[in-house]
């Protein structure tokens, strides 16, 4: 995409953004961005054969931040006129109260990396092109298992374009494509009814649901469905926990992540706020934070203060070794930005988020941690959890699993919730496996109101001690 067509998608030009930043520092702040945002998305639903919803939305606008010192004013508007930028630019300047600043002399494009290339964009995909994959779906998850009752099956795509502007001259953009294709189930035994929902998602083409992934999906969903009907509360009390590889990085990302994002810990809200540099788990667990994973759901090719994405390595070989930062933060530790300013849409001002947060693997295998075990739970994967982020106490309920006996899987366990302390957890890491898997599902991530897309993952890893709920 080159600059001259964004410019003509959002009515303008470099004059006007020069005159909008002029604006935005008229009261002295010492630095300010401007955020134009142009989003489509899409919707299809299929429950039980039939198309029963459909719906598009388009966001368009810009979000122009002025920043002074530690504080932040913000201010947006739908209306790409210079005057009412302009406008939007007098509120947020509001935020200082000085000499006013030069706005950049010239303005320079940054070249964007490509970490998400695709083949067909979602803008010219019809309705009708992408009906079939739902329908194969639902068709396929009642054939699976006579116990099927219901199939709710869904695809979803959005195209955003985004172009950044700062007032130190830099301008970026990205095209930022996202799909999800979800399948949910519902099957009946006797007087039993379980529920469970599955998906895909991530920075793709319509290319990439091909039939054969389709037919996983609708499987691997059908599967976990039919298995909660054997599944039971295992005994409660405080043991080994074994967290599955893939999709119970979630613990990851709630207890820890968030404890290693720079504002929490500028504040001196976070457990992690006096722990740079010292050890906080294992010499055997890595755990790095990587926007720039191809075609992955929390990638970006540029932040959204047009920073670089980047692989930002938070704990190596068990010793604390940096923050998530945006601009904010970074200027307060010292230190270059990460690529974590991220925001919701044009609407909400940057905060430094995750990406795609992950351990990296380790020496183990997965049979040799579960045969260390005694007695203890396999965590496979989860939902609602809550996460206290100064403390890092976490409760977490495991929607299926196994427990373990003896070294081996005893049977399946359901409505199982553990509680702990995320530092903790991570500091009693006894073992990691060789079995890295990064989960495709439609993360999303919220804080301060806001919700962004990120993606997770897990090798195999044994926690000493975390207390379990059951019977």
């Amino acid at each position: 995409m080159q600059l001259a067509e964004l410019y003509r998608r959002f009515t303008v030009d470099e004059e006007i953004i020069k005159k909008v930043i002029a604006e935005a520092l008229s009261k002295g702040a010492d630095y300010c961005d401007l955020y134009f945002e142009h989003t489509i998305s899409n919707f299809v639903g299929m429950e039980d054969h039939t198309v029963n919803r459909a719906y598009s939305s388009v966001g368009y606008g810009v979000g122009i931040r002025a920043l002074k010192g530690d504080r932040t004013g913000y201010s947006y508007t739908e209306e790409l006129t210079l005057e009412s930028m302009r406008q939007a630019a007098r509120t947020a300047a509001n935020i200082a109260d000085a000499s006013p600043k030069a706005p950049p002399a010239e303005v320079r494009l940054y070249k964007t990396p490509q970490y998400y290339k695709i083949d067909t964009p979602w803008s010219e995909v019809s309705v009708d092109r992408k009906i079939p994959a739902l329908e194969r779906m639902d068709a396929k998850m009642f054939g699976l298992d006579s116990r099927v009752a219901k199939a709710n099956v869904s695809l979803s795509d959005t195209t955003k374009v985004a172009l950044i502007a700062t007032s130190e001259g830099r301008i970026a953009y990205d095209f930022r494509p996202m799909a999800t294709l979800g399948a949910g189930c519902t099957a009946i035994e006797g007087e039993r009814k379980e529920t469970n929902y599955h998906s895909r998602s991530g920075r793709f083409g319509f290319e990439t649901f091909t039939d054969a992934v389709v037919d996983t999906l609708a499987t691997e969903t059908v599967d976990r469905t039919v298995r909660l009907f054997q599944a039971r509360q295992p005994k409660a009390g405080e043991m080994p926990v074994v967290l599955a590889a893939g999709g119970s990085g979630i613990l990851l990302h709630e207890a820890i992540g968030h404890g290693m994002e720079a504002d929490f810990n500028r504040k001196g809200v976070s457990i992690f706020s006096d722990k740079m540099n010292k050890s906080v788990s294992n010499e055997h667990v890595t755990i790095v934070d990587d926007g720039a994973n191809p075609n992955v759901r929390g990638s970006i090719n540029v932040d959204d203060e047009a920073n670089p994405t980047e692989r930002t390595v938070l704990v190596e070989n068990g010793v604390l070794r940096s923050y998530l930062h945006d601009r904010l933060s970074a200027a307060h530790y010292g230190v270059e930005p990460t690529g974590n300013g991220r925001r919701e849409s044009f609407r909400h001002p940057v905060l430094p988020r995750m990406r795609n947060t992950y351990m990296e693997a380790g020496p183990h295998d997965e049979k040799e941690i579960i045969k260390s075990v005694k007695r203890g739970l396999y965590a496979e994967s989860f939902r609602n959890g809550q996460v206290f982020i100064g403390a890092g106490d976490f409760t977490f309920y495991v929607s299926s699993g196994y427990a373990i006996e003896d070294g081996e899987f005893a049977y399946p366990v359901k409505d199982v919730n553990i509680i702990g302390n995320g530092p903790e957890a991570l500091a009693d890491v006894q073992m990691v496996g060789n079995n890295f898997a990064m989960d495709g599902g439609g993360w999303n991530c919220g804080k301060d109101g806001q919700s962004v897309p990120v993606s997770l993952g897990l090798p195999s890893v044994k926690v000493g001690k975390i207390t379990v709920g059951g019977v």
